[in-house]
């Protein structure tokens, strides 16, 4: 008797050894929001953890308390703020086999210059909603005619000064199509990590280690300008025109893989307005099949 307790007890130890915790998930918010907000990542965080029993999520936060996390998605800028989410990750035990990334339009865009940068611990599968992973160029739901919106897009172009790309963080990744040089002169952070000045193999080698990349894009986008950034899609050089990824230099150049990625990228198409969603939603198209 004793003979087979001790029998059915190694199996179920090697039973319990054979089992693998889930993948871990790393979140980042937008700008203005904040890691922990109970009526979104706060929530989304619960609905996750409910669907995929035993993950640990991980929804980073620059600076303590929701107040100063907020208020630094403004003020600090994306290199900074990566430096920061990088050291973060390094520290937690948890993470150090790996984790996916799911960001929120500004998180998303971050995440993707993290993967890019700190490939330690590695990130498996990437997904963005709403991101602006080729700039924005317009005032999120610009009101009046068009000639006032393009006015300001005129005015917004202060983002390529000294004091704005070291202290605004969207200034980093503001891109004028009608002035690309300037752009790639002046952005510290999209020109960088798009690889436009020059090939940053690294940046390249680390985007291609991602076992999938899922970018949706919302269709009645009014905050990314253009919505089609959410898709590497932007304006054409030189026009208001909308170029699409697969249109780009950033594509037949393929500067950071996206091109060698093949069905590893994937696009997805969500109706709506900027981050619009419900839990249902992303329980069924991104949780399950992504993530779980």
């Amino acid at each position: 008797m004793l003979f087979i307790l001790g029998e059915l007890f190694v199996l179920f130890q090697c039973f319990q050894g054979s089992q693998t915790s889930p993948v871990p998930i790393v979140m980042w918010h937008g700008i203005g929001d904040t890691c922990c907000n109970p009526h979104f990542l706060g929530r989304i965080k619960k609905v996750i953890e409910e669907e995929i029993d035993g993950v640990y999520v991980h929804s980073i936060s620059i600076g303590d308390g929701f107040a100063r996390d907020a208020q630094n998605s403004y003020i600090i800028p994306p290199n900074k703020q990566i430096e920061i989410a990088c050291e973060q990750l390094r520290k937690d035990e948890k993470l150090k086999n790996g984790y996916h990334g799911l960001g929120f339009s500004q998180g998303g865009l971050f995440l993707r210059g993290l993967a890019e940068r700190c490939p330690t611990p590695p990130m498996k599968t990437l997904v963005t909603l709403g991101s602006q992973h080729q700039g924005i160029y317009g005032l999120p739901k610009c009101p009046g005619d068009k000639r006032y919106c393009d006015y300001f897009r005129r005015v917004l172009n202060f983002a390529y000064s000294n004091w704005a790309q070291r202290i605004l963080a969207p200034a980093g990744y503001w891109h004028d199509p009608l002035d690309e040089q300037t752009y790639k002169k002046k952005s510290k952070f999209l020109a960088d990590i798009n690889n436009e000045v020059f090939i940053n193999q690294k940046y390249r080698t680390n985007i291609l280690r991602l076992q999938k990349l899922v970018l949706v894009k919302f269709n009645n986008d009014t905050t990314v300008q253009p919505k089609d950034s959410s898709w590497f899609g932007f304006y054409k050089p030189g026009t208001l025109n909308i170029q699409r990824l697969n249109e780009s230099s950033l594509w037949f150049q393929d500067r950071i893989g996206l091109r060698q990625m093949g069905n590893r990228l994937l696009l997805l198409a969500k109706n709506g307005d900027h981050l619009q969603f419900t839990e249902e939603w992303l329980i069924t198209n991104i949780v399950r099949p992504f993530f779980k």
